[in-house]
This record gives C-alpha cells, sequence and structure tokens, in this order.
C-alpha cells in the first residue's frame, strides 16, 4: 500500500500535489535544489489551504495538520522512507532523466516511481531507471487542488500491479483517474494543445482578437476559460516544448508550433508567471 509520498520539485505541480497528498491524510517529503525554492513551496501551500478554511471546506485543525505532514528537504536520500516518488520537474526530458537515475539508488527496491511529465514518453523514461516495471506517468493537472482528474499513463514496461496501485492512490488523494497509452501528449493534452496552437495561429493571422477567441471559445463551447488564457496560465515556454514534442513525435505538420507562440517564448513573454503572454497581469500575477 502506498502511504509516504516523495516530490521533486516544489514548484506549482510540487507544491500542488504535495497539498492533495497531505490534505488526504499521506506523509510528503519534498525535495528541492534550494531551501529558497521550498519555503516558496510551502509558502503557496499554506495560502492555498488557508483559502480552504476561508470557505469552511477545511478546519483550522485540519490545515496545521496538513502542513505537519510536509516535510521539506534538499537531500533527496530523504526517500528511502517512501513507497512512491513523484518526480515533478520541469518539462525537460535530460533534466528529468537526470533526476530520475539521480533518486534510484536511494529509493527502497519496491517502491514506485512515477513522473508528471505532460508530453514525455514513459516508456524512454522508465528504461532510464532501475525499475521500469515500477515506473508510471501521473499527470495532474493545474491547478492540481481544485482539478479532479489525475491521467495514468502506462509504459510498455509498466506491469498490472504498479497500474493498479495508480489508481488506488489517485482515489485515495480524491482524483478521477483515467488510462491513456505512452503516445506524445497521452489522451488530454493530444485534444487540448493543439487546439490551443491553432487558436494561437488564428490570432497571429488576425482572424480575431485574444479577447475574441476566448469569448468565442467561452460562450460558443461551454469552455470555463478560453485556450489564450489558458495558455498564459499553462505556461507559453510548456506550451512551445509540448507542440516541439507532437511536431517530432508524429512527424506531422499539422502540429507544428505557431511561429507566434515561438516569436512570444523568445521574448520572455511566457504568461502569468512573467506577467505578460497574450494578456497583461502585472507584477507577482
Amino acid at each position: 500500500m502506498i502511504e509516504t509520498i516523495g516530490i521533486v520539485g516544489a514548484g506549482t505541480m510540487g507544491n500542488g500535489i504535495a497539498q492533495v497528498c497531505a490534505a488526504a491524510g499521506l506523509p510528503v517529503v519534498m525535495t528541492d535544489i534550494s531551501d529558497a525554492a521550498l519555503a516558496r513551496g510551502m509558502s503557496v501551500v499554506s495560502s492555498s489551504l488557508e483559502r480552504l478554511v476561508n470557505k469552511q471546506k477545511m478546519t483550522d485543525a485540519d490545515r496545521q495538520a496538513a502542513i505537519a505532514r510536509i516535510t521539506t528537504t534538499t537531500d533527496t536520500a530523504k526517500f528511502s522512507t517512501c513507497d512512491l516518488v513523484i518526480e515533478a520537474a520541469t518539462e525537460n526530458e535530460d533534466l528529468k532523466v537526470k533526476i530520475l537515475k539521480d533518486i534510484c539508488p536511494k529509493l527502497r527496491p519496491q517502491a514506485l516511481l512515477a513522473t508528471n511529465t505532460s508530453s514525455i514518453s514513459i516508456t524512454k523514461l522508465a528504461a532510464a531507471t532501475d525499475r521500469p516495471d515500477r515506473f508510471i506517468g501521473m499527470h495532474f493537472f493545474n491547478p492540481v487542488p481544485l482539478m479532479a482528474l489525475l491521467e495514468l499513463i502506462r509504459g510498455l514496461q509498466t506491469s498490472d500491479d504498479t497500474h493498479a496501485k495508480a489508481e488506488a492512490f489517485a482515489k485515495r488523494i480524491g482524483k478521477v483517474s483515467i488510462t491513456a497509452k505512452n503516445s506524445p501528449g497521452f489522451a488530454v493534452n493530444r485534444i487540448l494543445c493543439p487546439m490551443i496552437n491553432e487558436a494561437i495561429f488564428a490570432l497571429q493571422e488576425g482572424l480575431a482578437t485574444a479577447e475574441d477567441l476566448d469569448a468565442g471559445m467561452k460562450l460558443g463551447c461551454n469552455h470555463p476559460i478560453g485556450p489564450l488564457a489558458l495558455a498564459d496560465m499553462i505556461g507559453l515556454d510548456t506550451m512551445l516544448s509540448v507542440m516541439e514534442v507532437f511536431y517530432e513525435g508524429f512527424n506531422d505538420p499539422k502540429y507544428r508550433p505557431a511561429p507566434l507562440l515561438k516569436e512570444m517564448v523568445a521574448a520572455g513573454h511566457l504568461g502569468r508567471k512573467t506577467g505578460q503572454g497574450f494578456y497583461s497581469y502585472g507584477k507577482g500575477a
């Protein structure tokens, strides 16, 4: 049974995963490269839980208990007590491979290993580990505490037992899981990211303004957020990374990243995290 969770990365996805696991009663070990990064991650968790208390969705005692379940450290050797370790680092294949190779010797032989990648091959990442049969993709969605879905992706080597334990873990932390085969973008991003990319093409061609494109999809298709605003939330650098994986993986021109997307990333206009994307957000957005 999965009881103690390790998380690599205290950024947006990492701290969100830490929060939902701790709130579900599971002890968490969260690592990052610096104490400052860990402090920022815990600050986000604390603020997020405080909002739940203010909305009367959680008691203050439960908030304090959840925070107390999260241990932060820069030492990945602390993963030796974990039953499942989830890598939630930046969407970069070389970096993920480096992290996975570094932490494998520090894990118990029976521990499961997962990656939160949204596009990189699970089969390929599994091959870089010492436990490919106990490796699986766990694609959480942002913001993790609010989004109900957990997309599970089986690599060629992923065992039935690992998949079953991942499904049970999803249920334990209050998520609904779907399972996809290992293919660029898996199930959700295979549909979502090309749609966003097409919206960027429409914008660069002057088909409509960003506001009108987003309003059209919200009011005409009942989407809760427009594709360009969603791109800003995801991060335009991440969007570009995903589309490049699609383009290379499928060798199909329909997945070509929009030139405007490349220009925005080159300019450092990455969306909410920089305060400027298709919309302006100001500092600290």
